[in-house]
């Protein structure tokens, strides 16, 4: 802890730190992480959502050490084979239209660009998020993250435009039939067939939004969204709710942005990207977070029609596409498709989602998710979110069983969950061990 608190004095006070005993991690192998006194961890957040194949893949880090030998960067002025080859094997995940890639350093950057397009492509500037949304933290996207704990007190969010969240546990509608999971809110709907009650219902109030903010003759230049919320809680959305708001803003002359910076790369199981599971057709997608299983990559892939709106002006980036994240990226694919890690993730995360599911504790609110993105809400003894000392003291207590998983929500009440996409059943036994003692013995 003393060399902890050495370290810190250099590093900004306003950064986020879990936990009141911070950990020092040292080394990570596989789906374990290893601390300054060589305590071993098993890693139930991957890095916020990043570690994909697992720490220190051995392919992975092959394909980075071949390409440090031969070249590190060259920026896009210039054209490198590892930059061609990763663009092709990853616009072959996509539908046909998307098949142009930009190529950036994060999510956020990627986001901030797709936003960019979107506006030069239509020649409009407001477009629409979804509150309890995270898209990042540069200054544009800060606008478009609605999550009050993530906004700095300065001008953010001009232009962009915030629409209900879709949410049937937290939301005024929504139950036991609305959600693209292996479980559901624990309370009754109307949903009859393939027809979603709540669905409808928050369809109506997106309408609402589209009537008020925008002339009748157009709408937004973008509609900004994720496929699961993932800072905001895991929260998933009614299962007919995304493909009507994506026909009503594209009908309208706009085009829709699916950020897949937590969703992608096979984590949800039954689909490689996120909008996929929802049906939709994305004009840009974006993404980063798993991409490099820890290395800084990100892209915006789009059409060709809407990469030429960026030709208005000179644009390039400097580190975007450089030849070791391209080798990284490249590797990243061949392992979740040698070693099948989307359907580890269709297996072993439904096998999760009913484990949690069949705790015994009146401390759980809800639990939610698809595939390697789950969420666990609690709740206090008279239905409220847990308050945030005791929700910290009970995280407190997992990681000291050498367990480490995130937080998230508005109220900060969510546990986060989602592992390295390679994690076994053995793995979710213990981790749900865990949490069970850990809701029996955390009193406040």
């Amino acid at each position: 802890m003393k060399r902890v608190e050495t370290l810190r004095k250099h590093l900004p006070p306003s950064m986020v730190v879990y936990y009141k005993k911070p950990v020092l991690i040292e080394r990570g192998s596989a789906q374990y992480l290893y601390d300054s006194d060589g305590k071993k961890y098993l890693d139930m957040f991957g890095g916020i959502v990043t570690v994909s194949v697992g720490h220190c893949h051995p392919k992975v880090n092959e394909a980075l050490q071949k390409q440090s030998e031969q070249l590190w960067h060259t920026t896009s002025i210039y054209y490198t084979s590892p930059m061609f080859e990763y663009a092709k094997k990853l616009t072959a995940t996509m539908p046909d239209h998307l098949q142009v890639c930009f190529f950036t350093n994060s999510g956020s950057e990627a986001n901030d660009l797709a936003l960019e397009l979107a506006r030069l492509h239509t020649g409009r500037f407001d477009c629409l998020t979804v509150r309890n949304g995270y898209h990042g933290m540069t200054q544009t996207v800060q606008g478009a993250t609605n999550l009050g704990t993530w906004k700095q007190p300065m001008p953010a969010g001009f232009g962009l435009l915030k629409t209900q969240c879709p949410d049937p546990y937290n939301g005024p509608w929504g139950g036991a039939r609305c959600r693209d999971s292996p479980i559901q809110v624990k309370k009754d709907c109307n949903c009859v067939g393939d027809r979603c009650d709540a669905g409808d219902k928050y369809y109506n109030q997106f309408e609402e939004v589209l009537a008020h903010d925008f002339p009748a003759s157009t709408g937004p230049a973008a509609l900004l969204v994720e496929s699961i919320q993932g800072v905001g809680g895991t929260t998933q959305f009614p299962k007919n709710f995304l493909p009507r708001a994506f026909e009503a803003v594209q009908k309208r002359g706009g085009l829709c942005i699916s950020d897949e910076v937590q969703t992608g790369f096979g984590r949800l199981g039954s689909h490689f990207w996120g909008f996929q599971a929802h049906g939709i057709r994305p004009d840009i997608v974006t993404m980063a977070k798993g991409m490099g299983n820890g290395f800084p990559i990100g892209a915006v892939v789009t059409t060709q029609e809407i990469a030429k709106s960026l030709g208005k002006a000179l644009y390039f980036n400097t580190f975007g596409g450089n030849p070791l994240a391209s080798a990284v990226g490249k590797a990243v694919l061949e392992v979740i498709e040698e070693e099948k890690l989307q359907e580890n993730c269709a297996n072993v995360g439904t096998y999760f989602l009913k484990q949690l599911a069949s705790l015994d504790s009146h401390l759980i609110g809800d639990v939610r998710g698809k595939g390697l993105m789950i969420g666990v809400e609690l709740i206090d003894e008279t239905g409220a979110p847990m308050p945030g000392p005791r929700m910290a003291n009970i995280f407190e207590y997992i990681k000291d069983r050498g367990i480490l998983m995130g937080k998230g929500g508005i109220k900060g009440n969510v546990f986060r969950i989602k592992p390295p996409m390679c994690i076994t059943k053995e793995n979710v036994d213990q981790t749900v061990e865990v949490m069970a003692e850990a809701l029996k013995t955390v009193k406040n």
